[in-house]
């Protein structure tokens, strides 16, 4: 029989590994989102306006000691114009999909069968060869580059 109080200790490490995850991953959405931010080279100042919040709230945002609702990062992906789904599976409000290409071109209804046959001949063309590229890259990266071999 278990002691109760070794099962009252598991349920608080449980409880505590949960908030951290949570915790990590408000930090990793306000990482995510100032990285945005930057690569539209947009100040705080700037794109709280763009979205409707307050600076010291963005700002808290980014730093991870805020968690936005849903609302709000549907404006702030307006905002730095990315999809607000992409927010969203930072934030965990949703999971990640997992898509396969050549479905979604079977299964897409607004194409022509002549346009779905194309279209996955383009995308087979482009990822019949992925494995000898990244084999090819792997050697590459294991000879001496160009710049060591003027060096010496």
């Amino acid at each position: 029989m278990k002691d109760p109080k070794d099962a009252i200790d598991a349920a608080g490490d449980t409880v505590r590994d949960v908030a951290d995850a949570a915790d990590r991953r408000v930090r990793d959405l306000g990482g995510f989102i100032r990285e945005q931010r930057e690569a539209a080279q947009l100040s705080v100042r700037h794109l709280a306006k763009r979205a409707g919040v307050s600076n010291p709230y963005l700002s808290q945002i980014e730093r991870g000691l805020r968690k936005p609702s849903a609302e709000i990062l549907q404006s702030i992906a307006s905002a730095l114009r990315i999809s607000a789904e992409t927010l969203y599976v930072k934030a965990g409000i949703l999971e990640e999909r997992q898509t396969d290409l050549a479905s979604a071109i079977l299964s897409d209804q607004t194409l022509t069968e002549k346009q779905r046959r194309a279209l996955l001949e383009i995308y087979r063309s482009f990822t019949a060869g992925h494995d000898e590229v990244d084999t090819t890259r792997q050697a590459d990266d294991d000879a001496p580059g160009e710049a060591e071999e003027h060096a010496s």
